[in-house]
């Protein structure tokens, strides 16, 4: 297994959750803005915590069908590294937010089946990074963080796509060795797979997750 795996610890709320991310060796932290998930965060919030994020650890903020007037706000206030968007964005939507903010785009794209796998080539196409999620089940309240995985050997021999690739979706500390294993993916996402309750990270299960992840 490569040793150079990269690791996000999504929906981070509190300076301890930040504290416990980078002190593990996380290369992401991501700051969830979507009022029905329960790892949201305010722009005001968001704001302290990243003030607190060590040098090196890119901060990333999940935005589910923001419009410009929230993005505006969020920019402006929070110094981000990268805009996740993890919604229904088109790709003439994704291009947008590129030219408009100047920051690297990763858009998040859900995968059931394989029927899902050529909107990565689409969106390869605009984005600078994309996040390989499972897709949530219909007339759920979350785009993600829902703890699901998918057949991770959908994406298995897939290893020309043009733009880096995060694999996200029910990871654990117990689960994520294979999931590297069977993807050769260099990037994993994790949320609710390292919280003890919902929405509440806890600090030894994001250690594990990193240590299994580059081990």
């Amino acid at each position: 297994m490569p040793s150079n795996i990269r690791v996000k610890i999504c929906g981070l709320r509190t300076a301890a959750d930040v504290a416990a991310a980078a002190s593990a060796g996380a290369t992401y932290v991501g700051f969830v803005f979507f009022a029905k998930s329960p790892r949201n965060v305010s722009i005001e919030d968001a704001k302290a915590l990243a003030i607190d994020v060590p040098l090196g650890v890119a901060k990333v903020a999940l935005v589910v069908n923001a419009d410009d007037a929230f993005l505006d706000a969020l920019t402006a206030a929070v110094p981000l590294d990268m805009l996740q968007l993890h919604g229904s964005e088109t790709p003439e939507r994704v291009a947008e937010v590129k030219a408009r903010y100047g920051l690297p785009v990763m858009k998040a794209i859900g995968i059931a089946d394989a029927s899902d796998l050529p909107a990565i080539d689409t969106y390869a196409a605009v984005a600078d990074q994309l996040l390989i999620d499972a897709k949530p089940p219909k007339n759920a309240d979350l785009p993600g963080g829902n703890g699901l995985a998918f057949d991770w050997t959908l994406l298995a021999d897939r290893k020309y796509w043009t733009i880096p690739w995060m694999l996200a979706g029910g990871l654990t500390p117990d689960n994520v060795a294979e999931a590297v294993k069977r993807t050769g993916t260099t990037q994993v996402d994790v949320s609710s797979g390292v919280e003890g309750a919902v929405g509440v990270k806890d600090a030894g299960l994001i250690a594990s997750f990193v240590a299994a992840a580059k081990a």
